[in-house]
């Protein structure tokens, strides 16, 4: 099975062409130094404006850019080296060890994280000084005196606050300003205004030192606090990509020395290539084919199958599963499961690249880079976000410097932060309240704040333009979405819900129907043999038998027996047949048990013969039988499936078709009413060659253990619930009564393309489809689904095809990941209201639309308190997502 990350186009509720054309080639980068919303969209735009390039999308969450375009148009290197010029330092993943990839980027998050702990502290030691200078006032005449707040704003300002100066100079400088370009100006103008202050009294402008202090105080904290909650975010893939083990013990399976039974291994020599037991090598370096030993503990290497040795898997890092699954020659197991009681030797069948766990790493990676599309307007904003909000501080301070000082001259009064109930008009809170009151010059060594001071128009115009440059936050409205696609796409991949994007989260959302396949979906899939018929020339003989064996159960096995005779032999032979069977029927149990031993069962032998060529539960089920009843398999060749019909082959000379009714119709083949009566609520397969029907064989399907739960969750979710199958009618009615299903909801008789059909149909009349199934016959539906939902058991083409994979094969977990759909799309709805809902009003506030009204004025510090913790609240939102999905 391949996962294959890829877009999924908008539906349309029309049939979806199958086009032959090479895929699209994928190039992965990790991008550092992106700040905001308006960064991601510039690394996108970079990267579109790169010819060859057919779509890009930027993760600012997890720092990944994806780089869909033609095979081989681009070179990854250039492009990276391009970002790398352009300030977003970039490295391709391409040809590089996933897990090495992994650990320097998380290597790299942890020194950046590093990094601004130190920051963070120096700033708040800062912080603190300049604060004890406003509480100790006289008391501390070093700490109140304002050459020593200069100090301190000059520190700070060099010291935590230069990287982000630095990048915001650079942003601007080519033309892609971000959240440091904002920080920066404020920053540096609100210490370029205190200095004008400081230097020339005679102007009357009040010092305010300390609010680039706070600050950028304020904004490393937010910064500290987003980065340690993405990282929790992104700990799922991590942890997922952990799973991948880095040795593997390579062995000559034809050695006799191999014990199996010890769990201790001889003791390395000093060159394990002269060790006569095992090899160790790099996981990554296993080939398809060579034999690999796993000791109790140890995780499996690679994907394989058990050649030697029982034991017990935990597989609960796949599948969420708790519980270990016993394993035994035979049986398969994947990569990064661990071993739980007994040595085993194993084949290797995928390694790399191609094991489950590498392909489930590459799916939530490409998942998480995939946008909804209610992020479209966020990112439309955030492209001119920066240069709106500059525009708007331009403005504000315009508008307060040349009218709004002089409509309402009263705001140039007001209160300090020690007095009155809402803050201060200087420090670190900054809500102030006008009042009326007197000018209180300050000496210039005592840093002491007026109890009620006067603000020059230009001074406050000043502030009030700082505070929108500081309040306004890109970061969140960059977060909102990926941050939730992040943490929902974690939680599934821990539970085995592999979802692929943002996009599929938006689609699961809208759903409002849910059609399942039934066989091998709802149905467990293990089909039994129930009836197998021989098919007479004279009609009136086969009905009269068939009745005689269906009113009989134990002697059907028997009757059947007898269709060597019936198809090889003369109408001598016919006549011995039917006497035969008389015998069968009539005879006691040792005519019964010589009959079987001496009748070949040919139909079957034939049936299994052609069936061989099928990858289908029923031709499992007659394959297994003729195995069960030692029945060799006949040579067969040449063939040829059509799918949701039957099968045919070349059958020591004859082509043989094996399948529906519908099937044989299309052969030429006659099926007498009688006989399809006979095999009402099972599978009948009918077996026929030169337009002549052989028998028939019926089988019978039983519902998965969970199949009515989930149906009647989904209907409690508000879901309407319908079945779509091939089967025949009575078969798909059984089925449909056993789960609660309505006549009107339940679709049988339809072929692949049929399927698809009934899909388009669906949304034609306005439904918002999923599809869930597991089958060749299924992938045209799945694909034309607005969601299709495929298990991990079912086919490759189906997995592929389904934009949801269940690795657990249970249908609860379709109930779940609708449920992880839509409280991932609800967080990122949440999310995204709060960033707009937070601009929309904190911007305003920001410029004084309260100011002449209540007094209410909102400093720089304050201001940049607030987008601090903005970004982190919606990374915490986002957090809180998990909450409602503990194990």
């Amino acid at each position: 099975m391949q996962f294959v990350p890829k877009t999924i186009s908008k539906n349309q509720p029309e049939i979806i062409p199958i086009k032959e054309s090479p895929p699209p080639e994928l190039v992965t980068f990790d991008v550092s130094g992106m700040k905001c919303a308006g960064c991601a969209a510039s690394v996108e735009r970079q990267l579109m404006q790169h010819s060859g390039v057919i779509s890009a999308c930027v993760n600012l969450a997890v720092e990944v850019a994806t780089v869909e375009c033609q095979p081989g148009a681009i070179d990854a290197e250039a492009l990276a080296k391009k970002l790398t010029d352009n300030g977003f330092p970039s490295v391709s993943r391409l040809g590089r060890n996933q897990q090495e990839a992994e650990a320097a980027t998380v290597e790299r998050r942890r020194q950046e994280i590093r990094q601004q702990i130190n920051q963070l502290s120096i700033a708040l030691i800062l912080i603190i000084l300049s604060g004890l200078g406003h509480v100790l006032g006289t008391k501390a005449p070093i700490l109140s005196n304002i050459w020593f707040h200069w100090g301190l704003a000059t520190l700070a300002l060099l010291l935590p606050g230069r990287p982000i100066i630095l990048d915001g100079c650079r942003s601007l400088w080519r033309n892609a300003p971000n959240m440091n370009t904002l920080v920066a100006l404020g920053a540096v103008t609100a210490y370029t205004a205190s200095n004008a202050a400081l230097l020339f009294p005679q102007m009357g402008w009040e010092c305010f030192f300390d609010e680039p202090v706070m600050l950028l105080g304020f904004i490393l904290l937010g910064k500290t606090l987003e980065q340690q909650a993405r990282r929790r975010a992104a700990s799922a893939l991590q942890a997922l990509i952990a799973l991948q083990p880095a040795t593997a013990r390579l062995v000559d399976f034809k050695l006799p020395i191999l014990n199996l039974d010890s769990e201790e291994l001889p003791p390395n020599s000093t060159s394990q290539l002269h060790n006569p037991q095992y090899i160790e090598i790099p996981a990554d370096r296993v080939r398809v084919g060579e034999w690999l030993q796993v000791l109790p503990g140890e995780k499996i290497p690679v994907d394989g199958e058990i050649c030697e040795g029982k034991t017990t898997v935990d597989e609960s890092m796949l599948t969420g599963e708790s519980m270990p699954v016993l394993k035994q020659p035979g049986d398969t197991v994947a990569a990064g499961t661990i071993n739980k009681s007994g040595a085993i030797v194993m084949r290797a069948t995928r390694t790399g690249q191609e094991t489950t766990v590498a392909q489930m790493v590459a799916l939530v990676q490409a998942a998480q880079t995939r946008k909804a599309p209610i992020q479209n307007l966020a990112d439309t904003v955030a492209g001119y976000f920066v240069y709106g909000v500059m525009a708007i501080s331009a403005l504000t301070f315009l508008f307060w410097y040349f009218a709004g000082t002089h409509i309402w001259p009263a705001v140039l009064l007001g209160h300090d932060m020690g007095h009155g109930a809402s803050g201060m008009a200087h420090g670190a809170w900054g809500m102030a309240h006008g009042a009326s009151g007197m000018v209180n010059q300050l000496p210039i060594t005592n840093y002491q704040l007026p109890i009620i001071h006067y603000q020059s128009p230009l001074l406050l115009s000043l502030k009030l333009a700082i505070a929108v440059l500081v309040i306004a936050c890109p970061c969140a409205l960059g977060l909102a979405t990926p941050t939730a696609i992040l943490v929902g796409s974690g939680i599934g991949a821990e539970r085995g819900l592999l979802i692929r994007g943002g996009d599929v989260l938006e689609r699961v959302h809208q759903l409002d129907t849910v059609v399942f396949d039934k066989t091998g979906t709802l149905t467990t899939g293990n089909l039994t043999l129930t009836d197998y018929l021989p098919i007479f020339d004279n009609r009136q003989d086969a009905c009269s038998t068939i009745s005689t064996i269906n009113g009989v159960s134990g002697n059907r096995q028997d009757a059947c027996s007898t269709i060597s005779t019936i198809i090889d032999g003369d109408s001598d032979n016919r006549q011995d047949a039917r006497s035969t069977i008389s015998t069968i029927i009539d005879g006691d149990s040792d005519n019964r048990q010589d009959a079987r031993s001496t009748i070949d069962s040919k139909l079957l032998q034939i049936a299994a013969a052609v069936e061989r060529g099928a990858c289908h539960p029923i031709a499992a089920a007659i394959l297994q039988e003729a195995q069960q009843q030692g029945l060799p398999l006949l040579a067969a060749e040449d063939f040829y499936t059509e799918p949701g019909f039957g099968v045919s082959a070349l059958v020591e000379g004859r082509r043989v078709f094996a399948g529906n009714a519908a099937w044989m119709s299309e052969q030429g083949v006659a099926v007498a009413a009688e006989l399809l009566e006979s095999c009402q609520d099972k599978t009948a397969v009918f077996v026929a060659s030169g337009g002549v029907l052989l028998g028939v064989i019926g089988l019978k399907d039983t519902l998965r253990p969970d199949a009515k739960a989930a149906v009647e969750r989904l209907r409690g979710m508000g879901l309407r619930v319908m079945m779509l199958t091939g089967d025949t009618a009575s078969a798909a009615a059984a089925a449909a009564q056993q789960l609660g299903l309505a006549a009107a909801d339940v679709v049988a008789e339809v072929r692949p393309e049929g399927k698809a059909r009934a899909i388009a149909l669906l949304q034609a009349q306005g439904c918002k489809v999923a599809v869930v199934g597991d089958g060749i016959n299924d992938a045209p539906a799945l694909a034309q689904a607005d969601v299709g939902i495929g298990l991990h058991c079912g086919t490759d083409v189906a997995v592929e095809t389904a934009q949801i994979v269940l690795m657990r094969n249970a249908l609860m977990d379709v109930v779940e990941s609708i449920d992880l759909g839509r409280a991932t799309f609800n967080k990122i709805r949440q999310n995204l209201f709060w960033a707009f809902a937070y601009n929309t009003l904190g911007i305003p506030v920001a410029a004084g639309v309260l100011l002449p009204a209540t007094g209410i004025l909102l400093s720089p510090a304050a201001a940049g308190a607030f987008m601090a913790f903005s970004s982190v609240s919606v990374v915490t939102n986002s957090l809180l997502l998990r909450r409602g999905f503990r194990a």
